[in-house]
């Protein structure tokens, strides 16, 4: 387990086929550097494969948009099959088998991918030659940004806020592939390494054909050209940006780490950047709404800046292959909301109904055995053919209305009435009523609620927690001090021990 094994791994890599999109493929073979970085080809493989690693369930594919930070965030009821093994991660029992096991492959699996991120940055610079038209800057840049993604992810689950202690222990950021042990960096000095990785990708990303006026985002059955292209690049690399870390995607970033560090002035730019580009249209409210499984919209898919393909992540022996039978099984089996808690979060009790209530959710039993499915990921047919579905199975990673949040948020002290309103673009889009509030303490708790609507199942609510040192809400209205021993997960016994941590 320890970080110096692990910069042992061998790159996984997927072979591109002319025949199918790049997000379609699996891992199927081990190459070595020399022979793998000889081509152009062989970097997008690479690159690739750092993708496809990250979509497996163990990373975004389940745990981490899911899984364990949603159950430390008290977004589930826990049922008595999957809620069985996160129970005890519910009630924050770290010493519990199954969640040490989740919790190590979590680390495990973000540094392989940060190790092959690295060795594509050591050999991208020594054949630069060998890259045609913009592909030298969208592979570099991306590398970059998957390097700063997945540490500070890292750092948001194993080390404490900035907020809380800036200068104490972080984890190591990996910056070079090397099978030295890595050493351990302050929060402070992750949180740098990370925006320095991160504004470089930025610059290498400016030509990203995401930014040309003719990239037009729509759903992927849309076959017009005139109001989507996401699809129509000549080469599978350069089809689907929103499915990269694209240009937007970091500038998403961007504003995360840069409040992530309360560095306001920044993390506005950059969230006004994506808000200002225009890039990514709100979803139609009558495709939310379609009552048509093939026709509707369950993860407003036009408004993602970036997400995961995860179609693969469930698939497993048998005849059910989807996240509804293997997590968010119907009735109690499952991970699922009590009424109570399903109306608290969405605030049934007053003004009008959220389209995210009525969509996301589904009621199932009756009278005292109320409950609510969550059905945000369903999918209408186990394929994902643009034919069966409107778009793609995917794990939302950075939305449009996060970018409206952070300005907000951002905003609020220097112009509360443009930062309400901020929130209630969004709120419109959901179809719920505009928001009033009077002081920072009721902005930041009405701030709080919003974001638990938004992401509910998408793993960011618990580091929002974190980030602005607030007590976790639980379903019953009960509260979870934010204090170290909850917000900051233990590191690896084998990197403790190993790594001289």
């Amino acid at each position: 387990m320890k970080l110096r094994l692990i910069m042992g791994l061998l790159l996984l890599i997927a072979t591109i086929s002319s025949c199918k999109k790049w997000l379609e493929v699996e891992p199927e073979s081990e190459i070595s550097a020399p022979v793998l970085f000889s081509t152009e080809n062989g970097f997008m493989e690479a690159l690739n494969g750092i993708y496809n690693r990250c979509s497996e369930t163990d990373l975004y594919g389940k745990e981490l948009t899911f899984g364990t930070p949603e159950v430390l965030a008290q977004n589930y009821t826990m049922g008595y099959n999957e809620g069985l093994n996160y129970t005890p991660t519910s009630q924050y029992n770290y010493s519990n088998s199954k969640f040490i096991e989740r919790k190590d492959k979590i680390w495990a699996g973000l540094y392989n991918a940060i190790v092959n991120a690295n060795l594509i940055l050591e050999n991208v610079d020594k054949k630069k030659n060998i890259f045609t038209g913009v592909n030298y800057g969208l592979i570099k840049g991306e590398a970059l940004a998957l390097r700063a993604y997945l540490h500070f992810d890292l750092l948001r689950l194993f080390a404490p806020s900035y907020l809380r202690n800036a200068a104490g222990k972080g984890i190591p950021y990996a910056s070079a592939y090397t099978k030295d042990i890595t050493p351990m960096s302050s929060v402070s000095e992750v949180i740098e390494k990370a925006l320095t990785d991160l504004e470089a990708a930025k610059k290498l990303l400016a030509q990203d054909p995401i930014r040309s006026a003719g990239y037009l985002v729509n759903y992927p059955v849309v076959t017009d050209t005139t109001t989507n292209t996401e699809e129509r690049a000549s080469i599978p690399f350069l089809q689907n940006r929103r499915h990269r870390l694209n240009y937007y995607a970091v500038c998403g970033e961007l504003a995360r780490v840069y409040l992530y560090k309360n560095d306001k002035t920044n993390a506005l730019n950059n969230a006004l950047e994506v808000i200002n580009a225009k890039k990514f249209p709100w979803t139609l409210k009558t495709d939310f709404n379609a009552f048509e499984e093939a026709k509707k919209d369950r993860i407003l898919y036009k408004e993602l800046v970036f997400a995961w393909y995860i179609p693969k992540s469930w698939y497993v022996p048998g005849p059910t292959e989807d996240i509804k039978e293997n997590w968010f099984v119907t009735g109690t089996r499952g991970l699922y909301l009590n009424e109570d808690a399903a109306k608290s979060i969405y605030e049934t009790s007053t003004g009008t109904v959220d389209l995210r209530f009525k969509n996301w959710l589904s009621i199932t039993g009756v009278g005292a055995a109320k409950t609510y499915d969550i059905v945000k990921y369903n999918r209408n047919s186990q394929s994902d053919a643009p034919a069966a579905n409107l778009h793609y199975l995917m794990a939302p990673a950075i939305r449009l209305s996060e970018l409206y949040y952070i300005a907000a948020e951002c905003t609020y002290p220097t112009d509360p009435g443009k930062a309400i309103t901020y929130i209630n673009t969004v709120r419109f889009q959901r179809d719920k009523e505009d928001l009033n509030v009077n002081s920072q303490e009721e902005f930041t708790v009405a701030l709080i609620k919003e974001c638990r609507k938004e992401w509910l199942g998408e793993g960011q609510l618990f580091y929002m927690y974190k980030r602005l040192n607030r007590a976790i809400i639980g379903q019953t209205g009960t509260t979870i001090p934010a204090t170290d021993k909850i917000l900051v997960l233990p590191l690896p016994q084998d990197e403790v021990v190993y790594g001289g941590r």
